[in-house]
């Protein structure tokens, strides 16, 4: 059995805390707080007029993968907001990985998140969050790779945050980078960034 710390990241509202609530296999633990007038000024919630609740330090969950080997994974997901960027570097210490949410409704956000994971030595992959809402746009893993401006190494996929399968996809693709990163850079997997 293996034992795995994985990241998951991206832009304020991006769906982090959705994707670790359907993949953990135990209740996970978040930190959301409700958001409040005092913060209107500080997040842009320009096409999140829904959204009631944020993460303000960390969500915790775990699963357990039988194939193709035994890895129990350990999910850390970030806040999202700009202003506790500085909590990603203990929460990346000692990660296989991450992934990094888009949401192309919200494009911009995650320049943050991907400029923060190209500094560092740890292997990440891209996933863009397909939300069932007439305001969110179709664009390609290509085209995201573009906008985003990702190097060609760096895995762009699709997924539904809200959906185990889809969301552990998302998992898988991200060992398998992992593992290819290490095997080419053996001192990239799990360092400090």
């Amino acid at each position: 059995m293996t034992d795995l710390k994985v990241v998951i990241a991206g832009g304020f509202g991006t769906g982090k805390t959705t994707m670790v609530g359907a993949i953990s296999e135990i209740p996970p633990l978040t930190t959301e707080e409700q958001l409040t007038t005092a913060s209107t000024s500080v997040d842009d919630l320009n096409g999140l007029e829904h959204k009631s609740h944020t993460t303000v330090a960390m969500d915790f969950g775990r699963i357990t993968l039988t194939t193709p080997q035994h890895l129990v994974i350990y999910l850390f997901g970030t806040p999202g907001q700009e202003r506790f960027l500085y909590m990603w570097d203990d929460l990346a210490h000692g990660a296989v990985g991450a992934i990094v949410l888009v949401d192309t409704r919200r494009l911009h956000v995650s320049f943050t998140a991907v400029s923060y994971f190209e500094r560092t030595t740890l292997p990440f992959v891209v996933a863009v969050n397909e939300f069932d809402t007439p305001e969110r746009h179709h664009y390609s893993p290509d085209e995201i790779r573009l906008a985003l401006e990702i190097p060609q190494a760096v895995p762009v996929v699709t997924c539904d945050a809200r959906d185990l399968h889809s969301a552990v996809a998302v998992l898988r693709t991200l060992v398998e980078h992992a593992l290819t990163t290490a095997r080419s850079h053996p001192t990239a997997v799990g360092a400090r960034p």
